[in-house]
């Protein structure tokens, strides 16, 4: 897809459909020539990684496909711009539910919430060729459809792990305050690489379900 179709589609990414922000950069509302509906994902090119986040995501979200896992319909690279259309949701992400006040949710759709998150991890870990570590879920990055399906979007971090040998993980593993504090310890390197997958998840998964419990009116 051209630049200008995705400014058209934006309304020459107008205020009026500012969805919100993210690691590296904007995300508009916008609608295909077709009346497709989507989110379109534009990267701030000025900010170190954003390039290497937008070829990770692609790569990642053409490769899987889950229910519970935000799909990429096209993309747009230019030496200058570069942008992710995605499926749209309309109903944004979960963080707004918990923490805005103007929305609650009643603790069947919490569940509900976690089992699909929980879907999502164990298709990323176990049901592709290759063990994927998604390493920033967050609520943030978990958005909802009309119908409250929760889908988890955001793979500008993620990382495919091959094979199952120790390796050192010496990038971030996600935002601080979500990654599992023993992850920046030293002596992590020497602990097999499995082990680390699973304290990441654990823990990030922990946090999450800690997250959905305390907040959202409950």
């Amino acid at each position: 897809m051209s630049y200008r179709e995705i400014s058209h589609a934006t309304s020459n990414f107008s205020d009026a459909n500012f969805l919100g922000s993210g690691s590296f950069g904007l995300v508009y509302k916008g609608i295909l020539a077709d009346g497709t509906t989507v989110a379109v994902k534009v990267l701030n090119l000025s900010f170190e990684g954003a390039s290497k986040s937008f070829d990770i995501e692609c790569t990642m979200l053409r490769q899987i496909r889950h229910r519970n896992l935000v799909k990429v319909i096209v993309s747009c690279c230019n030496e200058d711009f570069k942008a992710l259309v995605l499926q749209y949701m309309p109903l944004g992400s979960l963080e707004v539910f918990l923490h805005s006040g103007a929305h609650h949710l009643n603790l069947f759709q919490r569940l509900d919430i976690m089992i699909d998150v929980a879907c999502a991890l164990e298709y990323l870990h176990h049901g592709y060729s290759e063990t994927i570590l998604h390493c920033d879920l967050k609520s943030r990055n978990v958005l909802l459809d009309e119908s409250m399906t929760a889908y988890i979007g955001d793979f500008g971090n993620a990382k495919f792990i091959v094979g199952h040998k120790s390796s050192t993980l010496t990038t971030t593993l996600g935002t601080m305050g979500y990654i599992a504090p023993v992850l920046s310890l030293n002596f992590i390197n020497f602990v097999s690489l499995d082990v680390r997958v699973c304290v990441c998840t654990v823990f990030l998964f922990n946090n999450a379900l800690l997250e959905r419990l305390r907040k959202g009116g409950g």
